[in-house]
């Protein structure tokens, strides 16, 4: 095996929530292109259904299954799927995710549940799920936020504390399944990428977190994509609890 070969991901079985748009979408391609067959799942059924066609364009076989992560029965309805349809779950990679941008003296209890239902709880029931089927040499990555460990100028307590909560959870995690059950762990920290939530800033807003990036300009999702593939690929079969920062230097400033 040469090294370039420690990137490929053929014969194996990608899950990726989140999948309908933005980075997931990329992500699913990335992966794709390495080899790997997929099990999209996300709430929006139309354009996950795209992120297959997608996907089977490269001439990889897909699952596309709708699911509400922040629902436990849905995550283990989704795995079940997934092994029934492949027979194998290799890789999961906790992409669902959503944010708000609400002053803390007004966030609801209803706001602050359901961004960490989703972005946190969700992560850990599909863990779960994955967990109990994944074989020695399997790899998770939860994805996390440049937001865990700094500030962006938003009021975005929700999101900052799930993403944070993140961190534990990948850490967490890779300790109890590392020697026991062979399954690495992992979390990516992307900074500022263009999603359909940078797609909500104000320009005002753009320019000044454009400041703070050393490397200039938004991070092109196929950056972060690439990150991922090595992350869940043999290449890092020796990395397992980290948090991988891939932000143009953000957390620098």
């Amino acid at each position: 095996m040469t090294v370039l070969d420690k990137f490929r991901l053929d014969n194996r079985v990608v899950l990726i929530t989140g999948a309908s748009s933005g980075l997931g979408v990329a992500f699913a391609i990335a992966v794709a292109q390495a080899g790997a067959d997929l099990v999209v799942a996300a709430r929006r059924g139309d354009q996950l259904k795209r992120t297959a066609e997608i996907v089977e364009a490269v001439g990889r076989r897909s699952l596309a299954v709708p699911t509400d992560v922040s629902d436990p029965q849905a995550c283990q309805s989704l795995v079940d799927a997934a092994m029934t349809q492949f027979g194998q779950v290799d890789v999961l990679v906790n992409n669902a995710g959503v944010g708000t941008a609400v002053p803390a003296t007004r966030e609801t209890v209803e706001q602050f549940r359901s961004v960490i239902d989703i972005n946190l709880n969700g992560c850990y029931w599909m863990a779960q799920a994955c967990g109990r089927v994944m074989r020695p040499g399997s790899s998770i990555v939860n994805v996390s936020s440049i937001l865990a460990i700094t500030t962006a100028g938003l009021p975005q307590a929700a999101y900052s504390a799930s993403k944070a909560g993140l961190l534990g959870l990948t850490r967490d995690l890779a300790q109890q399944w590392g020697s026991r059950k062979g399954i690495r762990v992992n979390a990516l920290a992307p900074g500022f990428y263009a999603s359909e939530m940078t797609d909500q800033y104000t320009e005002e807003y753009r320019q000044q977190a454009g400041e703070r990036i050393v490397l200039g300009g938004t991070g092109d999702p196929d950056e972060l994509a690439a990150t991922l593939v090595w992350l869940v690929s043999p290449a890092a079969s020796y990395v397992t609890g980290q948090t991988i920062v891939v932000d143009g230097g953000v957390t620098l400033t």
